[in-house]
């Protein structure tokens, strides 16, 4: 399942803590997004159906995130990475040609390959 940029700002906010009312998860949507508050219930109501959205009716504060972060965004890498066949060495690369990095995120990236040879 993929999340669309507007299902990602939602969930930024659920994942923001435990468990919101519509009206907290409406207004930084609102002032980001500018939003109403019948497109965030829009938005949730779909989500919940999509199983990203828990909805608990009748409780104060119904709505949570049902996957976490890192839960959406392994699936992120696995439709980019089947994008490119599965070849994640053309990905980095794809990501890299389109963006800098500073010194401290080479050096990291280094590591993590010379880690990863070690492991073969």
């Amino acid at each position: 399942m993929t999340l669309t940029d507007a299902e990602w700002s939602v969930m930024e906010i659920l994942w923001g803590g435990e468990r919101f009312s519509l009206g907290e998860v409406a207004a930084p949507l609102t002032e980001r997004n500018g939003w109403n508050k019948k497109t965030t219930q829009t938005y949730l109501t779909r989500m919940e159906a999509k199983g990203i959205v828990r909805v608990e009716r009748g409780t104060p504060r119904p709505y949570s995130a049902r996957l976490t972060r890192d839960e959406c965004a392994k699936q992120e890498r696995r439709r980019l990475l089947n994008a490119y066949r599965g070849a994640a060495g053309e990905l980095i690369a794809a990501f890299l040609k389109e963006s800098s990095l500073s010194r401290e995120e080479a050096e990291r990236l280094r590591g993590l390959l010379d880690e990863m040879e070690a492991d073969e």
